[in-house]
């Protein structure tokens, strides 16, 4: 069977408080490693992947590193799994952004379809980016098992389009810290499990 195990990097500062973290290159706290550690633990027992494949940012990087040994395998990096670019948004928090853009942010809450991020990406962008990564593993990886190590963008998106969902449903969909989702590819994606957490108990 044709197989995606979706799951976001570990925990980075910038999360609590939310920031628009985007392409800044942030490493993974130690909350973080601990979350990689076990996330690749469970992937290695329930699972048998034939590749690893993560963003080009080193917390999906370490993240991938650390389920890459514990299925002896070599991760490789997918330019297509890369966080969405916010733009002149990056760095900023929330407030800092409502604050200075109260129109577009709004809009990036409540119609997130038609958003662009000010000299950044918009969610079609992201869409297109992470359907090109699927055809990968479709053309490349039959019948096999792949790990996706991405971002919460990526996770989203990504689940959005396989429940054949519009970009609107953006917000309907939760990815916590090292999360995983199984996604199934043969006759069509069907989304096994979503936001799995229980290994980070």
């Amino acid at each position: 069977m044709t197989k995606i195990i979706l799951t976001r990097h570990g925990h980075v500062e910038g999360i609590e408080p939310v920031r628009f973290r985007g392409r800044a290159d942030l490493p993974l706290t130690e909350r973080g490693v601990a979350q990689a550690q076990a996330v690749a633990l469970r992937i290695s027992s329930a699972w048998q992947p034939h590749a690893i494949y993560t963003s080009p940012m080193s917390r999906c990087v370490v993240t991938g590193e650390h389920i890459a040994r514990a299925c002896s395998l070599a991760p490789k990096r997918l330019p297509e799994l890369n966080d969405i670019d916010y733009g002149t948004w990056q760095g900023k928090t929330h407030d800092e952004v409502e604050t200075s853009s109260p129109e577009l942010y709004s809009m990036w809450r409540k119609a997130p379809h038609l958003t662009r991020f000010p000299d950044g990406e918009s969610l079609q962008d992201l869409a297109l980016r992470t359907a090109d990564a699927v055809r990968m593993v479709l053309r490349d990886h039959r019948n096999e098992g792949v790990v996706f190590v991405g971002h919460e963008s990526v996770s989203r998106v990504l689940l959005t389009q396989c429940l054949d969902q519009p970009l609107s449903f953006y917000w309907r969909v939760s990815q916590a810290p090292c999360a995983i989702s199984e996604i199934d590819l043969d006759d069509g994606p069907r989304v096994v499990s979503m936001n799995e957490t229980l290994h980070l108990a």
